[in-house]
């Protein structure tokens, strides 16, 4: 039974200035360091044959620290703009705050929350499922059905998608979904690709 682990990146800089980040390259601030640690630890005791990350640095950045800190033999990750976070287009950058006070928090909130409306020039949730679950079936699933152990660090939403694949959700049972940052969520799957265990480590 192949193991899947999956985790946020850390805070990084515009998390902390509560900016729309989206595809913008921003790093890790101290806490999102720590974070990235924090979840190594989890992982001491878990083994991986392979590593994926997405081509922003924050992400690589945590996956990095967490394999280091759990002590976990060197293993070339896998980079791939497949797993970036939604594209935020016009509103990467700007504050949230400020955001809501110019377009209202009803807008903000259709566009941060909602499955298929994108933000103007950006991606919906949807937009960023219909990349992120092909590169998952095509590149990950084989490796996991060889039973071949898996560690993926993204963002939030690509991570959304891919736990609404795994778990059957529907687009309101995930849009509901939070997802802390740099919490491992470990997935034990069947041959079949089914989950028979989900649960944050």
């Amino acid at each position: 039974m192949a193991q899947l682990i999956i985790f946020r990146h850390g805070q990084s800089v515009w998390n902390l200035e509560n900016k729309f980040t989206g595809w913008v390259d921003v790093d890790l601030t101290e806490k999102g360091i720590q974070e990235a640690k924090n979840a190594g630890l989890k992982l001491k005791g878990y083994k991986f044959d392979y590593a994926y990350s997405s081509a922003l640095q924050r992400a690589q950045k945590t996956l990095s620290l967490a394999l280091e800190t759990a002590g976990h033999a060197p293993i070339a990750p896998t980079y791939d703009a497949a797993l970036n976070e939604r594209m935020y287009g016009d509103l990467q950058g700007l504050n949230k705050a400020d955001t809501a006070a110019k377009y209202g928090d009803e807008q903000v909130k259709i566009w941060r929350r909602s499955f298929d409306i994108a933000p103007p020039n950006g991606e919906s949730l949807k937009d960023t499922a219909a990349r992120v679950i092909p590169y998952f079936e095509k590149e990950i699933v084989p490796k996991l059905k060889a039973g071949k152990n898996v560690v993926i660090a993204a963002h939030g939403n690509s991570l959304r998608a891919l736990i609404m694949y795994l778990e059957k959700m529907t687009p309101e049972q995930i849009l509901q979904f939070e997802i802390g940052t740099a919490e491992p969520r470990l997935y034990e799957l069947d041959n079949n690709m089914n989950v028979t265990t989900a649960k944050n480590l």
